[in-house]
């Protein structure tokens, strides 16, 4: 892991691509519900990654926050039979991070990402980056420029 923050390395790609963001500040959160609450922003704008081994790789999965992964669709999505949700030590190990402050960027630890389609069509998302008490929120579709993940169903109510 390099030295420099994840959240250093998240704004110098966004700045290198160019795109707006804003960052803002706030008492650390554990939910999606809590993040959405303090950032007063509506809960689907949120962009859930979660760190999943699906087969023999590690992937990470994004989706509104008010939506689950539906392990069978993501299966699918990756023509894979097994998925679990990464432990705790793993993401720890991939990305230096604790559950819940990992933004959607999977580029920034060497992982694929696979993006649900129903974040894609929000105006703006609203993420954890790299610590639970910084956001950012920025347009999704300078998110998609950027990240470039593959894109499909991957979650449900």
């Amino acid at each position: 892991m390099e030295s420099t923050s994840v959240f250093g390395r998240l704004t110098a790609l966004l700045d290198a691509a160019g795109v707006p963001y804003a960052v803002t500040r706030h008492a650390p959160v554990r939910t999606s519900e809590d993040a959405a609450r303090v950032r007063g922003t509506p809960l689907s704008s949120g962009a859930k990654a979660l760190v999943c081994k699906a087969g023999e790789r590690f992937v990470l999965f994004v989706m509104p926050a008010d939506l689950r992964l539906d392990s069978a669709a993501a299966r699918r999505a990756l023509g894979v039979k097994g998925l679990r949700f990464a432990t705790s030590e793993e993401v720890a190990g991939l990305t230096g991070l604790l559950p819940g402050a990992i933004p959607p960027f999977g580029q920034l630890f060497g992982l694929a990402t696979v993006c649900d389609e129903r974040l894609a069509a929000e105006a703006t998302i609203n993420f954890n980056a790299g610590d639970r008490g910084i956001s950012v929120a920025m347009a999704a579709a300078d998110y998609l420029a950027v990240e470039r993940p593959a894109l499909g169903r991957i979650a449900h109510d």
